[in-house]
């Protein structure tokens, strides 16, 4: 059996290496020379590595290694796609798969239902955020990864699944009957009114047709709530479709005006994007909020509209990705994903990250040297600049959650209590109304001191490093003294803490409960009261002034 493989992998390879030789007889100039000679070297050493290593290899694993590797060394965005994955790929474009709406995740080695999105099989048949899946299609999920979960639950649409699931807090496990749909991920999941006169459209993901979701959502605030104002949300928008991110400006700005370009080494790819349709609303003041996760084609958007002098742009500076990529077709169904031009806004500059490596912790633009920064103009001559991103026109930095409130959300302490909490109560109040009073935070406590629940803060961490080093370069001794009453200082007391960030946790816990009950739109709704861009979104909106200077041009 072992001959038997090598034998035909030997074929395949000795395949490949006669295209190898076909192209060097076609191909006589230099670089493609060198091309079918580096490609031989490739067939040779694979051929060699699979015949006398010392144990059993995987030909499969090691190519899509070498060719990740390979990849990797361009740049982030140019993949290889192999057949396994097309159909997440798939999802990521087009918003739409068949499976039970459901987001899950990993919890003590078990897999769980984290949320059933609104309206869609899982949410109607029952399922909660915490239930464990024991078994599906009459598989026992035992050992499984989310990864092989999420693949036995995609499938068919309109094809039964049986599932055997299991509630905390419930010793029975229980049976579910759903039916696989098509399920579409809305690109807005909630639009309203956040005062009398301003309308908000959250926008999460371009993906096709959403520019149409947009649209109905900016329609029915115009028409329907009369809005005089709007705030576009692209923060956390991760981008998606060209084509739509130029359908979603087009709303905004006139028939026939630039909104990107694209320019790449090969003649095809170089193109101009104009609006080309009829806008909805050209002069309603207009408040685009982005942050370090708004990338692609929300750089696209809030760049058109900042370099058109449009609307405002507010929140921190964007993630920096202004590569444009295309999907190829390569054989046995699997694909490249390959960067093939680079995209410029309407004032000529390129929003990609001048460096593909110094980013930040999230992979954001890191910083960028003064020299490297070229200054370009808006429509009316406001200075504006590349390097990567966008920079906002009004700076909002979001707010550092605590070290606890990070160790709560990691460690699924809020999830757990929340979990706890629905299996108690049947309903709660409206989302504008529901608060996390003094007695239900004393419950939280009370379920965190019967959890012994421990953390660090990343103070103490750094300081036992400084420890260390104190202790290799010898000044321990001389700081002894300072450093215990530090440590001390330090030291986590998760009774005092509870109390120190309450306000912050209940703001968190808030958030989870409301999630339980009213989904993916409730989580909106309530973030929306205390969210310091929003705020500020609607200060600039309601002073005619401070908006217009801000769409001024710089007095020289």
């Amino acid at each position: 059996m072992k001959f038997q493989f090598k034998r035909k992998t030997g074929i395949i390879v000795a395949g490949i290496a006669l295209v190898f030789v076909t192209l060097v007889g076609f191909n006589r100039d230099e670089k493609n020379f060198e091309i079918a000679k580096n490609l031989d070297i490739y067939y040779t050493l694979f051929r060699e590595l699979n015949l006398f290593y010392v144990d059993e290899v995987k030909p499969a694993d090691l190519v899509k290694e070498s060719i990740d590797e390979m990849l990797k060394s361009l740049d982030p965005y140019t993949t290889y796609i192999p057949e396994s994955d097309v159909e997440d790929f798939n999802f990521m474009t087009t918003g739409e798969y068949a499976g039970i709406g459901a987001l899950i995740s990993q919890r003590n080695g078990k897999v769980i239902v984290a949320q059933p999105y609104e309206g869609f099989p899982a949410q109607k048949a029952g399922l909660r955020a915490g239930d464990i899946f024991l078994e599906v299609a009459g598989k026992d999920t035992k050992g499984m990864k989310t990864a092989d979960v999420s693949n036995l639950l995609k499938g068919p649409a309109s094809q039964t699944l049986k599932l055997k699931m299991q509630r905390p807090g419930q010793k029975k496990p229980f049976d579910v009957m759903l039916v696989r749909e098509k399920i579409h991920i809305p690109a807005v999941p909630y639009s309203g009114m956040i005062d009398d006169q301003t309308g908000y459209i959250r926008f999460t993901n371009f993906t096709h047709n959403c520019s149409q979701e947009v649209k109905k959502a900016l329609l029915d605030l115009k028409e329907v709530h009369h809005a005089k104002s709007i705030v576009l949300d692209l923060r956390g928008n991760p981008g998606g479709l060209l084509n739509e991110a130029v359908k979603v400006t087009n709303l905004f700005v006139p028939q026939g005006v630039e909104v990107v370009s694209t320019k790449g080494k090969v003649k095809q790819w170089d193109k101009v994007y104009k609006a080309t349709a009829h806008p909805v609303d050209t002069v309603i003041p207009l408040v685009v909020l982005v942050n370090s996760g708004s990338a692609s084609a929300s750089e696209i958007v809030s760049g058109a509209i900042q370099d058109l002098d449009r609307g405002v742009v507010i929140g921190k500076r964007t993630f920096g990705k202004g590569l444009v990529q295309t999907t190829r077709e390569l054989s046995y169904n699997s694909k490249l994903k390959v960067t093939t031009a680079k995209y410029y806004i309407p004032s000529g500059r390129c929003i990609q990250a001048l460096d593909y490596s110094h980013r930040n912790e999230d992979g954001s633009v890191g910083k960028v040297p003064d020299s490297l920064i070229t200054e370009f103009s808006t429509r009316h001559g406001r200075k504006v600049f590349d390097g990567g991103g966008i920079q906002p026109d009004v700076k909002v930095d979001a707010e550092r959650l605590s070290n606890l409130a990070m160790h709560l959300i990691a460690k699924y302490k809020l999830f757990d209590f929340a979990t706890d909490f629905q299996n108690k109560h049947k309903s709660i109040p409206p989302v504008n109304e529901f608060t996390i009073s003094d007695e239900l935070y004393g419950e939280f406590k009370a379920f965190m001191q019967k959890e012994e629940f421990k953390y660090e803060s990343r103070s103490s961490e750094m300081l036992k490093e400084l420890i260390e080093t104190t202790k290799e370069e010898k000044y321990f001794d001389l700081s002894k003294e300072d450093i215990k009453a530090l440590e001390q200082k330090l030291t986590t007391n998760l009774e005092k803490d509870l109390v120190r960030f309450e306000d912050e946790i209940k703001e968190l816990l808030k958030d989870e409960i409301i999630t339980r009950y009213y989904y993916q739109k409730g989580a909106i709704i309530s973030a929306i009261h205390d969210d310091k861009a929003i705020k500020k979104a609607q200060e600039v909106l309601k002073s005619t002034e401070e908006y217009k200077a801000l769409l001024a041009p710089a007095k020289q």
